[in-house]
This record gives structure tokens, C-alpha cells and sequence, in this order.
């Protein structure tokens, strides 16, 4: 299908999920996962009117890069080694995947200016899945009020993959708790006003539960 078609059904859920949980549209933000498409997939999702896209790769987001530049807002959502930082770093408006002290003092030390930045936090406790423990986010977090160029903006998570919305829904309640708990703080680099939660399989759960940011890849680019 066209990147067009399956935005309209995606604008479509996201708009009852608003509705049910009493938000407004505009507080949620698609990101296209580009990962596995083509650059012109990626193209056509920008033509469509994805301001947003996401990589989780540096190689996979340098090469739609070097044709689309700086025509959408780019996220980095993968795992990111300290050494792909620098290829990375001048070319994306947010990072999505901070989970460690080692992670910040690179991009501390790479930034001209102060990157946006999401915690991962592992809520699910899959060994799979990389991310901060939910109980060491707090301490996490008060350690990197000391880097310059990092200001945690709100927090990541991915959910299991399973089709238990409980189990779901659970994941991501706590990761809205835990955003509560952080913004009482009152820490000035990390405001945390935005969470970063939601795929294709889940997003509009994590509409109703908080979600600012939603990832949406098979669903919207295939």
C-alpha cells in the first residue's frame, strides 16, 4: 500500500486512542522506522507528510541521509556504540536509546549543542532488550545533570511482543510512572516531558497510556 493510505488508518486509530484517553491529536508524534525500506520508501513517507523519520543503524541513516538530509527530523532509535557517535551526531534532532554514563560522555563530548535525548528503560526486564533498570532510572538520570550537552527530554521503552495487551498496558504504565516520579525532581536538563513508547503492533495502547512519541514502522512504511 501507499505510505498516504496507511498514514490515513494510522491518523484514523491514533485519533479514537486520543479520544478515548481524553488527548489531543497534536500531542502525538509519528515517527516513520525506516530501517528496513528503501530511501524512496523513506521519500515517500516524507512526501506523505512524516515530518519524523528513525533509524536504528548509523550506516542505515547516512545512506538515506546523503539524499534526504535535512528534509525530515531524524531520530536515532537503535542501540548506539559510543564509537558510531561521531557519525551520527550532527545529523539527528533526538536520540532515543541513552542507557549509559559511557554513552553520555561521548555524546557530551561530540555535540556542538545540546542533543535531545530519551532513557532507555528496560520496563519488560527481557534480557533481550537493552535499556536502564526501572529502579536505577532516578540515579541514572541524577548523574547525567552533570553532562553540558545532554538533556533527557523523556524516557523509551518497547514493550514484549506478545498479544497480553494486559502485559502491554502494564509495560507502559510504568513508564509514565516513572516520568511522574522523574519530573517531580524538578531537574533543569531534564524536563522528561515526553515519552517515547508505542510500534506498529502496540501504539495505540501507548496512546492511551502517555505516549508522545510513537515508532511506527511495518504499519505505515512496510
Amino acid at each position: 500500500m501507499k505510505v498516504l493510505d496507511n498514514l490515513a488508518d494510522i491518523e484514523e486509530k491514533i485519533r479514537i486512542a486520543c479520544e478515548a484517553s481524553g488527548r489531543d491529536t497534536k500531542d502525538v508524534t509519528i515517527i516513520a522506522v525506516t530501517k528496513y525500506v528503501t530511501t524512496e520508501r523513506a521519500l515517500e513517507a516524507v512526501e506523505a507528510g512524516v515530518l519524523n523519520l528513525g533509524e536504528n543503524r548509523d550506516d542505515g541513516l547516512l545512506e538515506k541521509w546523503k539524499i534526504l538530509k535535512d528534509r525530515p527530523i531524524w531520530h536515532f532509535i537503535g542501540s548506539l556504540q559510543t564509537k558510531k557517535v561521531k557519525n551520527i551526531i550532527d545529523k539527528v534532532a533526538y536520540i532515543h536509546s541513552l542507557d549509559r554514563i559511557s554513552l553520555a560522555q561521548e555524546i557530551d563530548k561530540r555535540a556542538s549543542e545540546p542533543v535531545n535525548c530519551f532513557v532507555q528503560v528496560n520496563v519488560s526486564g527481557e534480557e533481550t532488550k537493552h535499556g536502564v533498570k526501572p529502579d536505577q532510572v532516578l540515579k541514572f538520570i541524577k548523574e547525567l545533570q552533570k553532562f553540558e550537552k545532554i538533556r533527557v527530554i523523556g524516557l523509551m521503552t518497547m514493550a514484549p511482543l506478545t498479544d497480553d495487551q494486559t502485559v502491554i498496558r502494564k509495560c507502559f504504565k510504568e513508564l509514565k510512572k516513572l516520568q511522574n516520579d522523574i519530573q517531580s525532581l524538578q531537574l533543569p536538563a531534564s524536563p522528561c516531558t515526553e515519552l517515547s513508547m508505542g510500534m506498529s503492533n502496540d501504539y495505540t495502547i501507548a496512546i492511551e497510556e502517555g505516549a508522545t512519541f510513537i515508532r511506527i514502522g511495518t504499519a505505515l512504511v512496510g
